[in-house]
């Protein structure tokens, strides 16, 4: 409930964006509202890969249904018989799932997931105005200079538009006089000076209003150029950028606000250009000025307004699949949305503008390049009512691709060998403008796409879209991948660095980004002049990995989203940090402060923590580790109870937790402990029904010695065993390694025993293992060795 409620509570542009995701018939919002407390406390996750936890869920949510309805029954007002009605026909749609209850699981949780990240843009946003603070000064003073043009533009209109009226009366007076003394037998010299004089001051108020006109169109046509070639380009790059995880403001509401203001100051000034025209045909002389000059003018305000009308026409919300990785990566048969913007709101077009779809109409004539025809709906009209500021938005929402089929890998001039996920596609829109007697042809397409046919494929297609809009600023550059050129180091420092802001909160600093250009350039004093290639950063395999840099950095990203994203967010993830600077920070702190870093060796993305303490043997300090977590052991364990239940044990110790101060000295429980579950120790819910590995420690116990991970017991039959010493952690069947980084250390598993006078033989082991319930009725004590159980009759 208090997700929902927070998203209630947001600004009005991110509410807009809760409506779109519910604009949908998959979860209506009206069951997520009155079911919200329930829906959140669910585990949508689990039950998406357990089917038998999915039915159970199927069937309460049906039950919540039923009980909601006969609330609304009971209610009896008209706004609860609507509900009532309503809720009768969402039962009646989720019965669809009744076959596949794990479907319906990965919807609802798949919406919960997009409400955190409305919820992370909206946290991120404010951060982003409490910290940048300059930037906003900056944009503050462009929009001051704008709305000033602007407002300079609307005096200079309505001076005009008195004037022209003047100039009406001035002629329609001189018309009548005219006409007058027309009628007259005679007229007098005086009566021609008069007329004379008042044609001469008509005359020069025509020429003034034709040269005011020229200034106006001069005004208008800077100001023009100035939103067309700046602002309109700079929201371009900003979407662009935030389309990859920048801090950027890609709304389009000052942009429709200063579009719609100069439209309409346009069409006033096309108006008085044909009041002239009506006024000359009814009087006009020899040498008349609008004869002469008015023709030039049309042409010059139908030029600018024309530039306006036809930049208008964008893209608002670029190609996405519901369930993709991140926009503008396309999949072949799957649903994806794209929402199309007209920046001049014209009521008297509501509906009336039909837009179409099409795609690659300018595709490159390249051998084996995809072609696609584009499903669905494909033509929609630009209306008013699908946007809460009353914006002209055609909303595509169904839209699908489907390849054509063009034989032998399809035709063109030449072969430039790009794979599926180098390929790039751009979606075209065009639309119809008619109003006033001017009729225009708009045009605009979206970022280019990739579109791919497998899942397996989103990673790489990602890193082209990351790559594409990191680099290049034309829109049309589909044969970018046919020639990249090398990005300098701080640019695709700054691109990582976005990945991590959006996906939890939090970017990555100088430390953090030198330690990842150490493992790509070696050390170096500055690494502001190295420069990176596109094979380096999404092909090539990174030293001493089977795996290139972006399938090792998605790796992390997507464990740190999934499990660690509050950690992350506030700090407590070192992350990324060479192991030599592991130790110097380490050494210098006091014993069983630990760190917390990312595997460099783990392809899907694993987590570390080092500490460091006094060995008394040798007398000195060691900094110990132990092997990765991966998200295998966090789907079953939090990362904070890892941390918070860590215990070892070394030969004749009693167990502990080596993990005391975060670094640099902040108390385990003071970072960590808002993250802690209910429960700790034997009381912990991890403790209890978790699989564990059976683990022994060597006779000698001397450093280095490996711990033999034996077969996993279940909960039950660790619950059996009653074990010589307290019981650990469950993911204590990690092996800890020296400071070296490659020795394990003795390590001890949740309620396994162990005893230093012994090492089992295979034999002993598998009796043990196939029959734990024999130790049930021998009396243990303190003092009972493993060897006396394993032996025991």
């Amino acid at each position: 409930m208090a997700q929902w409620e927070g998203l209630q509570q947001l600004d009005p542009m991110y509410r807009q964006k809760v409506h779109e995701l519910y604009d949908r018939d998959e979860l209506p919002m009206d069951v997520r509202h009155y079911l919200a407390t329930w829906i959140e406390s669910q585990e949508w996750d689990r039950a998406a890969r357990d089917p038998s936890l999915a039915v159970v869920l199927f069937q309460v949510l049906l039950e919540n249904l039923d009980n909601q309805y006969s609330r609304f029954m009971q209610e009896g007002n008209g706004e609860s018989f609507v509900l009532q009605c309503n809720f009768r026909k969402f039962k009646q749609n989720f019965q669809r799932y009744q076959e596949e209850p794990y479907t319906l699981a990965s919807t609802i949780q798949w919406f919960l997931t997009k409400e955190r990240e409305i919820l992370q843009m909206a946290e991120l946003s404010n951060q982003v105005q409490s910290l940048q603070v300059q930037q906003e000064n900056m944009e503050t003073d462009n929009q001051r200079n704008m709305l000033k043009k602007l407002e300079d533009l609307r005096q200079r209109v309505q001076v005009m538009d008195h004037t022209v009226k003047c100039l009406e009366e001035q002629q329609d007076e001189f018309d009548f006089k005219y006409q007058t003394h027309k009628m007259e037998a005679t007229v007098s010299q005086a009566d021609l000076k008069v007329l004379q004089l008042m044609l001469n001051r008509l005359d020069h108020s025509r020429k003034s209003l034709l040269s005011a006109m020229t200034t106006l169109l001069t005004v208008i046509e800077e100001v023009v150029s100035v939103l067309v070639e700046e602002e309109l380009v700079q929201w371009r790059w900003r979407q662009q950028k935030a389309y990859i995880g920048a801090p950027e403001d890609s709304s389009l509401e000052k942009l429709e606000e200063w579009f719609t203001s100069l439209a309409e100051g346009m069409f006033q000034v096309r108006e008085f250009l044909q009041k002239l025209e009506e006024l000359s045909g009814k009087v006009t002389y020899e040498r008349d000025p609008v004869i002469s000059q008015k023709s030039l003018l049309q042409q010059r305000a139908d030029s600018i307004l024309t530039t306006l009308l036809k930049s208008a026409f964008v893209v608002e919300t670029q190609p996405s699949i519901p369930q993709g990785k991140g926009p503008l990566v396309l999949r072949t048969s799957v649903q994806f949305s794209v929402k199309t913007r007209f920046l001049v709101k014209v009521p008297e077009l509501n509906h009336s503008m039909q837009v179409k779809v099409t795609m690659d109409n300018d595709a490159p004539q390249v051998k084996g390049y995809r072609r696609f025809n584009v499903l669905g709906t494909s033509t929609k009209a630009l209306n008013m009512t699908e946007s809460l500021q009353g914006g002209m938005v055609a909303d595509f929402r169904h839209l699908t691709l489907k390849e054509q089929k063009v034989g032998a890998g399809g035709k063109g001039i030449s072969d430039l060998s790009l794979s599926v996920t180098e390929e790039l596609h751009v979606i075209n829109f065009e639309t119809e403008f008619n109003l006033h007697g001017l009729s225009l042809k708009l045009e605009t397409c979206s970022l280019p796409v990739v579109v791919i046919s497998n899942s397996s494929q989103q990673q790489s297609a990602w890193a082209s879209v990351l790559w594409f809009n990191m680099l290049c600023r034309d829109h049309k550059n589909v044969l970018f991948f046919a020639n990249t050129t090398p990005a300098p180091w701080p640019q695709v420092g700054e691109m990582l660095s976005w990945q991590f802001l959006s996906a939890a909160g939090r970017g990555l600093d100088t430390h953090q980004l030198d330690t990842i250009a150490q493992k790509l350039f070696g050390k170096q004093q500055s690494y502001d002049k190295c420069t990176l290639s596109w094979a380096r950063f999404s092909k090539e395999n990174v030293p001493d990995n089977s795996f290139s840099l972006w399938v090792w950095l998605d790796g992390i990203l997507c464990l740190v989203k999934a499990y660690l994203a509050d950690l992350w967010k506030d700090g407590s993830v070192m992350g990324f940090i060479s192991k030599g600077r592991e130790r110097t920070l380490l050494k210098k702190k006091m014993d069983g402060t630990f760190l917390l870093r990312f595997s460099e060796s783990i392809k899907d993305g694993g987590i570390t923590f080092s500490w460091v303490e006094s060995d008394l043997r040798v007398g000195k300090r060691d900094v110990r580790s132990v092997q990765p977590f991966t998200k295998t052991d966090m789907t079953q364990i939090p990362f904070v109870e890892i941390i918070r239940n860590f215990q070892i044990l070394e030969v004749g110790n009693v167990p502990e937790n080596p993990l005391r101060y975060l670094y640099p000295d902040i108390p385990k429980d003071t970072a960590f402990g808002k993250y802690y579950e209910e429960g700790s120790g034997e009381d912990s819910p991890y403790i209890k029904y978790i699989k564990t590995k059976l683990m022994f420690v060597s006779e000698s116990g001397a450093e280095g010695n490996l711990l033999q991970p034996m077969n996993s017991l279940c909960s039950q039959h660790c619950d059996e065993v009653t074990a010589p010493v307290e019981p650990l952690s469950s993911c204590m069947d990690k092996v800890l390694l020296n400071d070296d980084g490659d020795l394990p250390l003795p390590l001890l598993s949740a309620g396994a025993p162990a005893s230093p006078d012994i090492a089992m033989d295979d034999d002993l082991l598998q009796r043990f293992l196939s029959d734990p319930n024999m130790l049930e009725g021998l009396d243990l004590t303190e003092d009972t060795s493993f060897a006396e159980l394993i032996l025991s009759p």
